[in-house]
């Protein structure tokens, strides 16, 4: 499941929410506080009620961008602006001071720089101001004070709001990708331990037997090639609702290995075959054979049946590699030794070959022409599980691969 983003700008819109509560009620404490001194105050008390009734009323409106339309903006700044334009009737004597919607107007203001940005907040406050001018009769240190005040905070909320909404673009963006190329990891390795072996294994036995065989080998070496091309391009099919396993081959040629975990390699008991308890040796011990020496503790070395199955995978792909550049496959003796170890903190396994070794820079052509066997199939795999994979090898001495796979705590 994909990751949900909490938006950045929702907290401001439960704070304008809050703000416009707190300011409508601040409104009419100053103006119940100072009814005697309004020369004509009926219609002020008209005027508020409708205020109040309008902001309690439209709470939803100010929730969020969706909720906050057009038509509702121009009609919330439109009854500040008229609260402006009739303050002198109300206070004739300019005696109270404050317009009748004072600090309410900048709710507005501020709504429509969360909806549409600094330039919307920019018109806004211009409206505001030339309403508070025309209420003064002129332009005043104070009233410019104000109009310039609203408009500075304003423009600057609609920029950040439009810097949160590009970073928050951006970042689901990059979410989408990663997650897109972690399933193109996943489905390449599925590929490379299933359908690439087989054609590069009827590639080589159709090379060696010859004749019908031998062109049946060069079809399936010219489609390995295209499907290379498509795994290193990013190009993969759609993986559908379930995920195919191949058996991993053991590398002293013997019989396939059942990519999920046996049924006695899970503990009993447990309802999700993804996280319950499997024995890891119970899925490394397939692989051993005449040329594959496995050693391992005596107790069960437990890890989660995914993690289980996915390093059991990582270390049948090394095998094959063994196999096909140092064994039989490649016309080779190389043995291989496959050790486990249970620690506290990890499942550990290394498999080591006395082959001819890997020359220096052949991993990174390898990847370059689409075989990703250590890239994906091995440390693709543990970097999944949140562990590493460490390749060693030195030309003459054979390689080595130590898989660690950390036991998370629940």
């Amino acid at each position: 499941m994909a990751p949900k983003l909490m938006s950045v700008e929702q907290p401001l819109w439960r704070a304008l929410t809050g703000y416009r509560i707190l300011a409508v009620l601040y409104v009419l404490g100053v103006f119940f506080w100072s009814y005697p001194e309004y020369s004509t105050p009926v219609p002020g008390g008209g005027y508020l009620l409708v205020l109040a009734c309008w902001t309690f009323g439209t709470l939803r409106n100010v929730a969020s961008a969706e909720r906050c339309t057009l038509p509702f903006l121009v009609t919330d700044i439109a009854l500040g602006v008229v609260g402006i334009l009739l303050s002198p009737v109300v206070d004739g004597d300019d005696v109270v001071g404050p317009t009748l919607p004072s600090i309410w107007v900048a709710g507005p203001v501020l709504a429509f720089a969360l909806k549409g940005g600094w330039r919307w907040a920019a018109g806004a406050s211009v409206l505001v101001g030339i309403a508070n001018i025309v209420e003064s009769g002129a332009i005043t240190r104070s009233t410019f004070h104000n109009v310039l005040l609203v408009c500075v905070a304003s423009v600057a909320i609609g920029y950040v709001i439009e810097v949160a909404r590009a970073s928050e673009r951006t970042l689901a963006r990059a979410l989408q990708i990663e997650a897109a190329t972690r399933e193109r990891e996943r489905l390449a390795r599925d590929i490379h331990d299933s359908v690439l072996q087989v054609l590069a294994m009827v590639q080589r036995r159709g090379t060696a037997l010859g004749g019908e065989a031998a062109e049946l080998g060069r079809m399936a070496g010219e489609q390995e090639v295209a499907l290379r091309a498509l795994v290193s391009s990013g190009v993969a099919p759609d993986p559908g609702t379930g995920r195919a396993h191949r058996p991993a081959l053991t590398a002293d040629g013997g019989g396939p290995t059942a990519a999920a975990p046996p049924a006695q390699a899970v503990q009993a008991g447990t309802e999700d075959p993804g996280t319950a308890p499997c024995d890891v040796r119970a899925l490394l011990a397939s692989y051993a054979g005449s040329r594959v020496t496995l050693s391992e503790p005596g107790a069960p070395v437990l890890l989660p049946a995914r993690a289980a199955t996915e390093l059991a995978a990582a270390v049948g792909a090394a095998l094959d590699n063994v196999d096909k550049h140092a064994g039989p496959g490649s016309g080779g003796e190389a043995r291989a030794w496959i050790l486990l170890e249970d620690e506290p903190d990890a499942v550990i396994v290394t498999v080591r070959d006395d082959g001819p070794g890997i020359p220096a820079g052949r991993l990174a052509d390898a990847e370059a022409e689409g075989r990703m066997g250590v890239a994906l199939s091995i440390r693709g795999r543990m970097r999944d599980l949140g562990g590493t994979a460490e390749l060693t090898s030195v030309p003459g001495q054979g390689t080595e691969v130590e898989m660690r796979v950390p036991r998370h705590d629940d």
